[in-house]
């Protein structure tokens, strides 16, 4: 029983960790990749291109990275640390268990050498009150050999398994202390990052003119495609709710399903404009045009694909997003902006990963500005995204 419990004291807490410890690994390397690729971006943007909000996007998405992989270490610091002291408590029982029996052998060895006489033997089965004590004298004697060595197999295996217990928790010491040492790290290079950001804006904020007449022209852009995009939906609901035969509602319903795990419209790449209304990075004062969709920094002319089954409504053109293709889901759409070539064409069927076309390209890298709806409501597409 006593065994049982130790080994259960020993198994449980890893048992209980070991999904845990497998998400934060996945975790971990997935914040990693998206840290990696930032650096590639940033790296692919020419050294001689002045210092710019999409650079700024890209070092602030990295800090935020960092601060969540510093959270995943600490994670995984805590679940080592839990080992450990789990560890610990096991090699302390396990040497309990040693003593003891070492106390015992002990005991049984100088029962043995006093004994070693057969003379001896003789007058301690003789000195019994009674049968029954005397047959029990002459089969504890008669064992005594073999207890002895049961004894001297029971304290090598225990041995043994304190050793395998000391040296796996040599191991942990070993990988929380890396751990550590890598968190440290990510803190160094954190700071580095920071410095780099304060710089940009430094550089920024010299330019405030400048920048609110991009910002102006920037809103004309984005107002004039939310428009264009609330017109054509408005015209589709209005036409479906007259012809609801046209309306592929098991489509809507097999799309819903998928929210949050729908694949991304390019194979890589790292959100720099979120869904909704936010302020300028760099003038706090300063609202930004609202986001009815997200941008997603990828790489340079990156192939876009459809993110579900569907029927393309609608290919247009749109100043400062290019080419833009417009996806029909029954009562849902998806909208791709800034494509440099269409592979589709109005009225064709797609299905999930077909190719849409090929981004255009600014700086060595390329954005991809992406929308969902459901009927006329514009819907966050990081919620339908899956996490990558």
């Amino acid at each position: 029983m006593k065994r049982l419990i130790l080994i259960l004291l020993i198994i449980t807490p890893f048992a209980l960790s070991a999904q845990d410890v497998s998400k934060q690994s996945e975790q971990k390397k997935k914040i990693e990749e998206e840290i990696a690729f930032i650096d590639n971006q940033l790296k692919a943007i020419s050294s001689k291109q002045k210092a710019n909000v999409r650079q700024l996007s890209l070092i602030q998405q990295k800090m935020a990275n960092r601060r969540l992989l510093m959270a995943e270490i600490d994670g995984q610091i805590k679940d080592t640390d839990n080992k450990i002291l789990s560890k610990t408590r096991a090699i302390a029982s396990l040497q309990t268990e040693l003593d003891t029996l070492e106390t015992y052998y002990n005991r049984l060895i100088y029962n043995s050498y006093k004994n070693r006489d057969t003379k001896v033997w003789f007058m301690y089965l003789l000195a019994s009150e009674n049968i029954g004590q005397g047959y029990r004298r002459f089969t504890y004697l008669k064992n005594l050999s073999a207890t002895v060595n049961n004894q001297v197999a029971k304290i090598k295996e225990t041995q043994t398994e304190l050793q395998k217990e000391k040296e796996e928790l040599a191991e942990y010491r070993a990988k929380a202390e890396q751990m550590r040492t890598s968190k440290k790290d990510e803190y160094n290079k954190l700071v580095s990052d920071e410095a780099q950001s304060k710089k940009i804006v430094s550089t920024l904020s010299k330019n405030q003119q400048q920048y609110k007449r991009e910002l102006a022209q920037k809103k004309k852009e984005v107002d004039r495609l939310n428009k264009e995009i609330e017109r054509i939906l408005s015209r589709t609901v209005q036409s479906q709710q007259k012809d609801k035969t046209k309306v592929d509602y098991a489509l809507a319903g097999l799309f819903e399903q998928n929210k949050g795990k729908l694949p991304w419209p390019v194979t890589t790449g790292v959100v720099i404009d979120k869904f909704g209304t936010h302020f300028h990075p760099v003038y706090k004062n300063l609202k930004l045009p609202e986001n009815n969709g997200i941008t997603i920094s990828t790489t340079k002319k990156a192939t876009v694909h459809c993110v579900f089954n569907g029927v393309v409504k609608q290919i247009l053109v749109m100043p400062g997003y290019n080419q833009c293709v417009l996806v029909q889901h029954g009562t849902y759409f998806t909208f791709y902006c800034k494509l440099q070539k269409v592979n589709v064409k109005a009225g064709q069927k797609i299905n999930t990963g077909d190719v849409i076309g090929t981004l255009d390209d600014a700086d060595n890298t390329s954005a991809l500005h992406f929308q969902i709806w459901k009927g006329t409501q514009k819907q966050n597409p990081e919620l339908w995204l899956s996490k990558k």
